[in-house]
């Protein structure tokens, strides 16, 4: 599945300057991780956004927003945004805002340090 280039490059625009943000191709689409964790993305032309447990249900009364249901199954804790709904610099801001904010307020991962072996 390709992703909408267009919107891949307006997204880019809004997050350029954010510290810690990285873009992969995953799943045949587009995934922005911050520190490690994906926030938000790309897959055709629907952005994929974070919006965790809590603010699933909210994230789903949202204009344009649905369920993520990419494996078949409901993705509890993300949503598609239609392009109808990031149509515009504030609309596309405001998701992507709000992926990184459910990633900001994750514990930073501890990494097991373990001893060489020789």
């Amino acid at each position: 599945m390709a992703y909408d280039e267009n919107l891949a490059t307006r997204a880019r625009s809004l997050l350029k300057g954010k510290r810690a943000i990285v873009e992969k191709k995953m799943f045949g689409g587009l995934a922005f991780l911050s520190n490690g964790k994906m926030f938000g993305g790309i897959l055709g032309n629907q952005l994929v956004v974070r919006v965790g447990p809590q603010g699933y249900e909210a994230a789903l009364k949202q204009p344009h927003a649905r369920t993520m249901d990419f494996t078949g199954k409901p993705m509890k804790g993300y949503v598609y945004v239609s392009p109808d709904g990031t149509k515009t610099a504030a609309q596309l801001r405001k998701w992507l805002a709000t992926g990184m904010a459910v990633v900001g307020s994750f514990p930073t991962a501890k990494r097991i340090l373990r001893p060489k072996r020789h």
